[in-house]
């Protein structure tokens, strides 16, 4: 379980997020644009869903396969002259990572885009020592200036319109003059951020692909500065969750297509970054050293819960994000924790428990759109369902989620116990339909039954067997 976990209002945050009418403007006008680029580059919906059932295919054959390819991996990447260090919880792999820096006596850091690190509230750690960090996507910076977490798994910054951003270099960037001309902010940014690349010590990177066969860490982005925070740099840092390996080169086209489709409405990402091994001899560029931080935080229980593995398809694209009708109306910070949307609202509750997160299961309508969109196929709404009702679990739930059964109080265990009594009894059930019957229609219209009788008709109990009421609606065969 996460260490950093902390029960969230969520009702609040979903209130709040409600009532700011230029965060739902921004949201619904970003939402509106990555969906439609979505649809137009997947025209044809019988090739999608061929697509869906290659990819949902590797990942199912990725984690029935993971320990073992994860041995390949640390055998490849070791060969290859990677250095492999594992990290059970969060506070492990900041420890790991810390290790590093002050081995190589860094203090500058660059960091590519990578929700892991987010996942282990990485910045944080690191500046609360003394050491400076600098986000270097575009996104992930602009959230950065503003003392904020991503709001989006693709685009961190999408809850800003470009008025926002402009105010906001205007403000913490010196000499920085105002404009809202998009272009020029794009400048604005590059022209800070490429002075610092430089004097980076440490570079640190997520890791979209890990290959097993291979020990190839693959990188996907589209501003060119996750290839500067992995070359430029003397040491390279790569953290990833457990699930990213998958097991030959054969098996990243197919899973990057539909990343990128689903993502961002693209054939293909500007930049697609592989790396072995570290800089070799005769090399003009790349890192002396390169590190994989592999984090468990919880995965290994989900992976070992076969209704619950299919959480771990996750390849991060965020057309779940895209088309939830509660993600689209309140913006990712309104979840509170890391990851928002469908899956942070079935990972998040796996990772930092039901009892701190579990109220993130709620926010869903089943209405399935996550599941019609999702590139691997995950089972969204089976998945809420379990975690729902883990929440009223006992401890003989076949399923180990922590924190379940949080919700489940002694008045409610009573009340159900006696149902299935009243109700698996024939003669208790024929006894007390005739006393509803008698009484039903004297009932005090006083607690529990006075709020349901404000917006409903009490029931009113005729002195007739059901029988009898079942030949007076025609329902008997006699």
């Amino acid at each position: 379980m996460a260490e950093h976990a902390v029960k969230i209002d969520f009702q609040r945050n979903v209130e709040q997020a409600l009532g700011n009418t230029q965060l739902r403007r921004n949201l619904r006008k970003a939402m509106d644009s990555l969906s439609l680029k979505r649809k137009a580059v997947f025209p044809d919906r019988a090739l999608f869903e061929q697509m869906r059932g290659v990819s949902q295919a590797i990942r199912q054959r990725s984690l029935a396969h993971l320990p073992e390819l994860l041995e390949q991996l640390e055998r490849q990447c070791t060969a290859n002259g990677i250095q492999v260090h594992w990290a059970e919880t969060t506070t492990e792999g900041n420890q790991l990572i810390q290790d590093i820096i002050l081995r190589h006596g860094g203090r500058r850091i660059i960091k590519g885009k990578s929700m892991v690190s987010e996942e282990m509230h990485l910045n944080a750690f690191l500046e609360a020592r003394g050491f400076e960090v600098l986000e270097t996507d575009l996104g992930e910076y602009i959230i950065q200036l503003d003392h904020e977490t991503p709001s989006h798994i693709i685009v961190p910054a999408i809850h800003k319109n470009k008025d926002q951003v402009a105010h906001l270099f205007h403000d913490k960037i010196p000499d920085t003059p105002y404009t809202e001309v998009i272009e020029e902010l794009n400048a604005i940014a590059r022209r800070t951020l490429r002075t610092q690349f430089a004097a980076g010590d440490i570079g640190i990177s997520g890791v979209n692909f890990a290959v097993a066969e291979t020990g190839t860490l693959c990188l996907v982005e589209n501003e060119g500065n996750g290839r500067m925070c992995t070359t430029v740099p003397p040491v390279h840092i790569a953290v990833m969750g457990l699930e990213k390996v998958v097991e030959t080169l054969q098996d990243v086209p197919p899973l990057l297509r539909l990343l990128t489709g689903s993502a961002t409405g693209q054939l293909i990402t500007t930049y697609f970054n592989m790396i072995t091994s570290p800089r070799k001899p005769g090399e003009k560029d790349g890192p002396k050293e390169v590190h994989l931080v592999i984090l468990d935080n919880g995965r290994s229980r989900m992976l070992a819960d076969p209704d619950l593995r299919e959480t771990l398809h996750c390849i991060r694209c965020g057309a779940c994000l895209n088309h939830c009708p509660v993600y689209t109306r309140l913006g990712g910070h309104a979840y509170g924790y890391v990851y928002p949307g469908p899956i942070g609202s079935i990972l998040t509750p796996q990772m930092e428990g039901l009892d701190k997160a579990g109220s993130l299961a709620t926010a869903s309508s089943l209405c399935c759109a996550c599941e019609e969109v999702c590139p691997v196929k995950i089972p969204f709404t089976k998945i809420f369902r379990i975690l729902r009702n883990e929440s009223y679990a006992t401890g003989n739930s076949p399923h180990a989620v922590p924190g379940h059964g949080y919700k489940r109080t002694l008045i409610e265990s009573l009340a159900w116990k006696g149902w299935k009594t009243f109700n698996t009894s024939p003669g208790l059930y024929a006894f007390g339909s005739r006393m509803m019957a008698l009484f039903g229609s004297r009932l005090p219209r006083v607690g529990p039954l006075q709020q349901w009788t404000r917006c409903r008709s009490a029931p009113k109990f005729a002195p007739k067997s059901l029988h009898a009421l079942a030949k007076e609606e025609g329902l008997s065969n006699e």
